[in-house]
């Protein structure tokens, strides 16, 4: 018996409620259902998709695959490709700035892997294939230059300071204007105008995502953001001890408060696997970060375990090597797919208040 033959216009209406992971509209009503083949029982379409949500392409690849293998099952064979968007992001806020997503990584105190942290989701956004930019806004101590092993200092070209680039990330820090080992004594409005300046004549080009590590504690820096960027979205690192929970929860009011939407909570140091006996040891308790986001109603984005790898890698200004560890690299990469699938959402709920772009 002989199979009904599909049609290209079939294959759009199974594809009409797939939805773009940027802009949360439909992939078909935006034009990015590009090609639609359907050639000896086999059926091969190619989807644009942006960069913003590289992380999860292969997930979303899969999701579309299967909601036609559904639909025609009658084809032996479904095949889904993707191409990237090219797409710019708009300009945020008075300071002009091109980004899609700006990131405060957070913590309620210091010693807490912030650091450490915001980096490392910057090296694995960019690695999955996104464009970003680490801003080290911790202007008290800026660690980013020495994890990142980089410090010379920014040019300037047409009056614009120039990123340095560390491992494919453009990256500015105020530690690239210090002298080692000097201290930065700055009240609340030298630290904004040294934002403002930062996020205005930084030339960061197009980003899907500025990673914005924040000085600890709930002060200035995460006001000044505020003020200057309409849409800013924050992620907060804690240890799993009372201690540590206690500001990280001040940390999550400050950013209620000003109206920053919460990705999530990271929860670091959060156990140790001895590599002597193989057993996990809870030195800091473990599970408090997870057990505060579900009562706080905050994303959890995952654990990180205290690694002395990690730690020596750091030290040595050499992080980009943590991700040629797998049992390391495979935690920062779920945290950051993690982090991506929780912008999506978070772009799917706003999508129905908002105008169909102009493309």
């Amino acid at each position: 018996m002989d199979c009904k033959p599909v049609t290209q216009s079939e294959v759009f209406e199974v594809l009409r409620d797939c939805l773009d992971p940027e802009l949360g509209r439909s992939l078909v009503l935006l034009g990015q259902v590009r090609q639609v083949e359907v050639s000896g029982g086999r059926l091969s379409v190619v989807i644009g998709l942006p960069t913003f949500a590289a992380p999860i392409w292969e997930e979303l690849r899969m999701e579309f695959t299967q909601k036609l293998r559904r639909a025609f099952g009658q084809l032996p064979e479904v095949e889904v490709v993707l191409e990237a968007v090219d797409r710019a992001p708009e300009k945020l806020g008075v300071v002009g700035l091109s980004a899609k997503s700006v990131v405060a990584v957070g913590s309620g105190k210091g010693g807490v892997g912030k650091s450490t942290v915001a980096a490392l989701l910057a090296q694995g956004l960019g690695r999955a294939g996104c464009r970003v930019g680490l801003l080290d806004a911790d202007v008290y101590g800026p660690s980013i230059p020495h994890l990142l092993g980089v410090h010379q200092q920014p040019i300037v070209v047409n009056d614009r300071l120039q990123p340095v680039w560390a491992d494919g990330i453009a990256v500015m820090s105020i530690g690239f204007f210090v002298p080692p080992g000097e201290a930065v004594l700055w009240r609340g409005p030298m630290l904004h105008n040294a934002i403002s300046q930062f996020l205005r004549d930084t030339d960061w080009g197009p980003l899907d995502y500025l990673i914005v590590d924040l000085p600890p504690g709930t002060g200035d820096v995460a006001l000044s953001l505020s003020q200057l960027l309409p849409v800013t979205e924050a992620v907060v690192v804690c240890t799993p001890q009372d201690v540590a929970l206690l500001d990280a929860t001040k940390a999550i009011a400050m950013f209620r408060k000003l109206q920053i939407e919460l990705l999530g909570m990271i929860e670091n140091m959060s156990y140790f696997i001895c590599p002597g006996c193989g057993m996990r040891h809870e030195i800091f308790s473990s599970g408090g970060a997870r057990r505060r986001a579900e009562l706080l109603n905050v994303p959890f984005l995952g654990e990180i375990p205290l690694n002395v790898g990690l730690r020596v890698q750091c030290d040595a200004g050499r992080l980009a090597q943590v991700w040629e560890q797998p049992p390391l690299a495979d935690c920062f990469q779920a945290i950051c797919k993690q982090l991506v699938r929780q912008a999506v959402a978070l772009r799917r709920q706003k999508a129905h208040h908002l105008p169909l772009p102009v493309l």
